[in-house]
């Protein structure tokens, strides 16, 4: 592994994220670090510990974990930070939630959100009591703390009772590939990104496209269409779209490429999320010109701001009546497409990894001899 030595700061992450099954922490390490190597940013950064099936980002270098012992808990009490004082990087960002228990200094740590903590009632299975521990663990021990939403940063301290002067919000963008093709006919399709999860609110959204199919003259075919991995909500969706079975679908974890077209096809983008860290399917549904319906809860208005309708998590009339208008208004859908296009394209990943960038080199010097 050789290092280039006109590049005055060295980054080293958990590679593995780079294959996480998460994938928003996928997206997040390939978009950031990808962009940082397009951007003059002045960092190096090495994955350390990377599959060796897993795709580094364009300037990425990969460098080998040390021995670790089995579980994500051994790997982070060996493995990760062996490597990465193998590694002899200045900095140690850890980009989803969870940081090496020793060593790995100094350490950034991004944390997405914090909904485990402040709502266990939805991770009922998911998060136990150790996982949490850890994650609480993690964020004390984080010199400089990464969130991607003012909402977000307020949610740490309330958690985790740090000092809010340690946590740097640098907002998330959509992927270049999310763009609109005015080629593409528009369907009669809701559309929701997103795994399907008790704080989506997916039940109220199925509602109303069910009521809208009944009442609406021209709507009798509108489907909702979901994309994300089944957190447990599906069979009790399925259950309550059986006598309209056509309006569900369930399309899995589709590819970018395939999820690219959901959005160019979709009438309505609709986010009726109770709680998001940020929500990077806003700003794909905008990117792709789809009008967007969202919920005012957590970190949405502040993402979506004046590029979509937005409506209380539970005013299901007032979700009825928005989706309702961009499906049978063109000049307002158009009006909407236009607003949530410019919106988007006020978030880029180059103004995302420069921002993280000086995040790096303030903490470094904070911590230099």
């Amino acid at each position: 592994m050789s290092y280039d030595p006109q590049v005055r700061l060295r980054v080293a992450f958990d590679g593995r994220t780079l294959t996480s099954p998460a994938g928003g922490v996928r997206r997040y390490v390939h978009e950031l670090f990808g962009a940082m190597g397009r951007v003059s940013s002045g960092v190096a950064v090495v994955a350390v510990g990377a599959p060796t099936h897993a795709s580094l980002p364009t300037g990425v270098m990969a460098a080998p974990a040390g021995p670790a012992l089995p579980s994500n808990l051994g790997w982070s009490l060996t493995g990760l930070p062996i490597g990465v004082r193998r590694a002899a990087a200045d900095v140690f960002h850890a980009p989803a939630y969870t940081a090496p228990l020793w060593g790995a200094r100094p350490l950034v740590v991004t944390i997405h959100d914090v909904s485990y903590a402040r709502h266990p009632e939805w991770y009922p299975s998911s998060v136990d009591p150790l996982r949490q521990a850890f994650y609480r663990a993690s964020a004390r021990r984080a010199d400089r703390i990464l969130t991607d939403s003012e909402f977000s940063k307020r949610e740490i301290v309330a958690a985790y009772d740090i000092d809010p002067a340690s946590i740097d919000v640098v907002p998330l963008a959509a992927s270049a590939l999310f763009v609109a093709d005015p080629a593409v006919p528009r369907e009669p399709v809701v559309l929701h990104v997103g795994d399907l999860h008790a704080r989506r609110n997916l039940p109220m959204l199925l509602d109303v496209v069910l009521t809208l199919r009944r009442s609406v003259p021209g709507l009798g075919s509108l489907r909702l269409v979901l994309a994300g991995v089944d957190r447990g909500p599906l069979a009790s969706l399925v259950e309550q779209a059986a006598a309209d079975r056509d309006a569900l679908v369930h399309v899995g974890s589709p590819s970018d490429v395939e999820l690219l077209q959901w959005y160019r096809r979709a009438s309505v983008f609709a986010y009726p999320s109770r709680y998001e860290g940020f929500g990077i399917p806003l700003l794909e549904a905008m990117a792709c010109g789809t009008p967007v319906v969202a919920s005012t809860a957590a970190s949405i208005p502040e993402v979506a701001g004046d590029g979509a309708l937005l409506v209380d998590v539970d005013d299901v009339d007032g979700w009825r009546e928005a989706i309702r208008s961009l499906l049978t208004d063109r000049a307002l859908a158009s009006d909407r497409a236009a607003s949530g296009a410019a919106r988007a394209a006020r978030f880029t990943w180059e103004a995302t990894a420069l921002a993280t960038a000086a995040v790096y080199r303030r903490v470094a010097q904070e911590h230099r001899p």
